[in-house]
């Protein structure tokens, strides 16, 4: 499903088709701006029903360049991790 998919199925699942497609897409908007915001001031977001997004860091370590075989660095770096909720787990099961 793609982001005009999705809200579309969202516009089209409001009670008494009460929301519009712009109205869905701007709170989709602004739920990806505040979602990063609080990730990267290193807070997790939850959405209920869906599950939680948190930051996890990941600690630099040694890798190989696949084409040449050369060993390299590769940097610590934080990253973004989803977790399903148990709600989600059981819609899915």
């Amino acid at each position: 499903m793609n982001q005009a998919e999705l809200i579309n199925a969202i516009a089209a699942n409001a009670p008494n088709n009460s929301t519009s497609k712009t109205t869905v897409k701007a709170v989709l908007d602004e739920l990806a701006k505040v979602a990063s915001a609080e990730l990267k001031a290193g807070n997790e977001v939850t959405l209920p029903g869906l599950g939680k997004l948190t930051v996890k860091k990941s600690a630099a370590r040694k890798g190989r360049n696949p084409a040449t075989g050369a060993e390299m660095d590769i940097p610590a770096k934080t990253k973004p991790h989803f977790s399903a909720a148990k709600a989600l787990k059981d819609a899915v099961a």
